[in-house]
């Protein structure tokens, strides 16, 4: 294990001999356009929230090929076990968009029906677990299912994505340390960004890598470039395949940044240097890709500006949708918590319900 980051594109979009994927045309041109769909909507969502139309909301702004790229990996009956910042994943799986918007406004329409924070999709058709904010709990849940998968005997290969920041958690190793012991068919995506809100990476771990902490828990570590979509893809597949395999789990450490503030409620101005963020803008992942697809005669200008305007007429059609829906009914907090409902909680939603007014949805005062 090397601190070497693998590389297949350069930064004037020629491809490093004998590396290139070779994806069909068509497979590119589907990643471009969800990496620029992806950064659309993480720009139309931090405009409604700084227009006090959504309570909050986080962006991957240069980190699009990290998780376009890992994604594409998977086949369709893969499950995923996200982090908060892969809106591509949905949008290259083919979720509805409705419900992506509905989830930013809490609306009846959303599948949490209010009860995650905005951005935090629950996606069950495209096996898109729900996105917990409390940092890493989703590696040690994408460990244990990988584990129910192989002991069932099927081939499902599963992926979680973290951050530079989650690698310091309990959920962490306990994750790791199951998937290896038990051959999981997980693949750890480390989307190392530089950043966990203020805190640098250099302050998080003395390994001078993420990938290298792999070697204690006895699998294999890899760096990538992850502004690098063909390369992100090319280490990906081959860590998917060893896993459909029964080879074990394997971890990723995508070398990337996050241009954006870690939220809404961030200012990343106040502690990061720009002339760090002028180096790492010029890398841009999308732009890098654009000059690999120009080289291919792949992309157009008219081409760009068709994925822009189609898609941003959609968003603002789901937008506009989102807004008219109803809110979750009073009843719904109550619902789809168990698959079996005891008796004690089917009362106490007949006790809540009766407290409406006649002619009224709003719940009254409850009796002192």
């Amino acid at each position: 294990m090397t601190a070497e980051v693998l590389r297949i594109i350069e930064r004037d979009g020629k491809v490093a001999k004998g590396k290139d994927p070779n994806l069909s045309d068509d497979r590119l041109r589907k990643l471009y356009q969800t990496m620029v769909q992806a950064r659309i909507l993480d720009e139309r969502g931090l405009a409604l929230q700084r227009q006090g139309r959504i309570g909050f909301y986080l962006q991957a702004l240069g980190q699009e090929a990290s998780h376009v790229g890992s994604v594409a990996t998977l086949l369709d009956s893969d499950w995923i076990f996200p982090a908060y910042r892969q809106p591509g994943i949905p949008l290259l799986r083919g979720a509805d968009l409705n419900h992506i918007v509905c989830e930013w406004f809490g609306t009846g329409e959303d599948p949490s029906k209010g009860r995650q924070m905005p951005v935090h999709y629950s996606l069950r058709e495209i096996n898109f677990v729900s996105i917990s904010s409390p940092i890493g709990t989703q590696i040690s849940q994408a460990a244990g299912a990988a584990m129910a998968a192989k002991i069932r005997k099927d081939d499902t290969v599963f992926m979680t994505y973290f951050g530079d920041g989650a690698t310091s958690s309990n959920d962490f190793h306990a994750g790791m340390n199951f998937a290896a012991v038990r051959k999981a068919p997980v693949v750890f995506v480390c989307e190392n960004n530089q950043w966990a809100i203020s805190t640098p990476v250099s302050m998080q771990s003395g390994s001078e890598t993420m990938a290298q902490k792999a070697i204690a828990y006895g699998m294999p570590g890899v760096r990538v470039d992850g502004n690098d979509i063909l390369a992100v893809y090319r280490v990906c597949k081959e860590a998917v395949d060893r896993a459909r395999r029964g080879e074990g789990p394997t971890m990723v450490e995508t070398v990337t940044y996050r241009m954006g503030s870690h939220s809404s409620a961030d200012d990343a101005s106040r502690y990061r240097d720009q002339e760090e963020f002028e180096r790492w803008r010029q890398r841009d992942p999308i732009l890098r890709f654009q000059k690999y697809l120009r080289r291919r005669e792949l992309w157009t200008e008219e081409w760009e500006q068709e994925i822009s305007e189609n898609f941003s007429a959609t968003l603002a059609a789901a937008v506009k949708h989102a807004e008219a829906s109803d809110k979750p009914t009073i009843q719904s907090m109550f619902e789809e918590v168990y698959m079996n409902p005891s008796k004690q909680l089917l009362e106490q939603m007949e006790q809540l319900l009766s407290l409406k007014g006649p002619e009224s949805d709003e719940v009254g005062e409850f009796p002192l």
